[in-house]
């Protein structure tokens, strides 16, 4: 795609959103990190819409947080996974988010704590989303879910957790999902695609904090993590039978050409796909929404595209 110039109100958002953060090393010890990173999050996060009930819960030693819009009857439910580089972030990080696409799609959100590398590599996370899916079949009418109407969502290293979920679920003879929704996904393993090299000092995420996140992810160069399709979706051979896919990427973001090659993969597999390209955006660019009005539009239609999958099973044109 052409790029154009990197949006004025989100550049202003990011640099506000840095001094705010204080300092940051990333010699720090990984719990620092992770911690320092929450409290952030907690402290500039957008406020939950008023008549979202949210509750927290365990379930098979993970912690889940559930969002429901209001009303008795069922309603389709959405599977979320966080980014966070797979390193860290959780339900607090992306709290505003969950509880928002519950809001404004009338689904009813299920944000999960997976296990974080390198402690916990490839395919932890997509066995805890599994885990966690059934949970919501099998549990679903009781927190308000219609288990036939579910979907998996997920930003950035997220992204990689919910399509590697449909693949797991392909590979089982499983019951598909309704739909994928990926948000600056990180699909691929190969970081001399144009958009890593294009985009390596991007404002919001850099190649080099890329391939350390695939590293504690996959493992070192040559490990047999960065040829399975579950932790490198671009991977996959075979991507028939997947459920319908939007997939969002920024022009400004060394990930781009990852949701564009799986969105390829996916239209010459037959599967119903909708690639949207923000021009002017870069990853992550969700957290400007209420602060850059290219981000809040690309926010509108990533709400847009888990309404119709989880209520309808089909797409909209983009």
């Amino acid at each position: 795609m052409t790029s154009q110039p990197f949006d004025a109100e989100t550049r202003l958002h990011l640099e506000a959103e840095a001094r705010s953060a204080g300092p940051w090393d990333p010699d720090w010890p990984l719990a620092r990190q992770r911690q320092t990173w929450e409290e952030h999050c907690k402290r500039t996060r957008a406020r939950r819409p008023d008549r979202i009930m949210v509750e927290d819960m365990v379930v098979a030693g993970l912690h889940l947080r559930v969002y429901r819009p209001p009303g008795e009857e069922p309603k389709p439910g959405v599977l979320y996974a966080h980014g966070g580089g797979w390193t860290m972030g959780s339900c607090e990080t992306h709290d505003d988010l969950c509880a928002e696409l519950a809001d404004e799609a009338g689904v009813v959100v299920v944000g999960f704590d997976y296990r974080l590398a390198p402690e916990h590599r490839n395919p932890a996370q997509v066995e805890d989303a599994l885990m966690v899916l059934d949970w919501m079949k099998s549990a679903g009418r009781a927190i308000g879910i219609d288990p036939t109407h579910v979907i998996a969502a997920g930003d950035s290293a997220g992204g990689q957790v919910a399509a590697g979920l449909a693949l797991a679920i392909k590979y089982a003879g499983g019951p598909r999902l309704r739909g994928l929704v990926l948000i600056n996904p990180a699909l691929g393993g190969d970081t001399e695609t144009a958009s890593y090299r294009e985009h390596a000092t991007s404002p919001a995420l850099s190649r080099d904090e890329m391939i350390d996140c695939l590293e504690a992810l996959l493992g070192p160069p040559g490990s047999p993590g960065w040829s399975d399709p579950l932790g490198v979706p671009n991977v996959a051979q075979d991507v028939t039978g997947l459920p319908p896919a939007f997939i969002t990427v920024a022009a400004h973001d060394p990930l781009h050409d990852d949701g564009v090659i799986f969105a390829q993969k996916l239209e010459a597999a037959g599967v119903p796909v909708a690639l949207r390209e923000e021009p002017a955006l870069a990853h992550s660019y969700w957290r400007s929404r209420h602060h850059s009005r290219a981000a809040m539009a690309g926010f509108r239609a990533i709400v847009d595209a888990v309404r119709h999958l989880a209520h309808e099973g089909a797409l909209q044109p983009y």
